[in-house]
């Protein structure tokens, strides 16, 4: 996304919550673009001197969710401090989020996203209409020749 040259539109912290048996609340730093949602691991602390440094979060662990496969953003409850929301993708997958209410990330994604399926809409008319115009256009009239270059 940002590789793509995206601005990002809110930058911070975000808790997922895991798949895993225990479904534990892992933070996770977040990106919001025009684009989608960035989800990176939050950088470790530094390793005790005593044992050899670890090596840096793979590449692989950093996880895109764009618009264009996200249906929705379901504000689910207002519990204590936190929000907690849920992004429905396209294929179905829910993922739980939670963040401080004052935060509002589920306001600004929710935002971000319907202006990005809003912006593909106006595309898609667009190219429509052109396809349109171009099948109704009448073909270009055959050139004549002038008298004067013929002779």
């Amino acid at each position: 996304m940002l590789e793509s040259g995206c601005r990002a539109v809110k930058e911070g912290v975000l808790e997922k919550r895991s798949d895993g048996l225990l479904q534990l609340w892992k933070k996770k730093r977040c990106i919001l673009t025009e684009e989608g949602l960035l989800l990176i691991p939050p950088k470790q602390p530094p390793p005790p001197q005593q044992q050899p440094p670890q090596p840096a979060e793979p590449a692989a662990k950093m996880k895109e969710l764009h618009f264009s496969n996200m249906k929705t953003v379901d504000c689910v409850e207002r519990k204590g401090k936190y929000v907690y929301f849920t992004v429905v993708m396209a294929e179905g997958k829910e993922i739980d989020f939670r963040c401080a209410q004052e935060h509002g990330w589920n306001a600004a994604i929710t935002l971000q996203m319907v202006q990005y399926k809003n912006r593909q809409a106006v595309l898609a008319v667009r190219s429509t209409r052109h396809k349109q115009q171009q099948l109704l256009a009448p073909p270009p009239a055959p050139r004549r020749r002038s008298a004067s270059s013929s002779a």
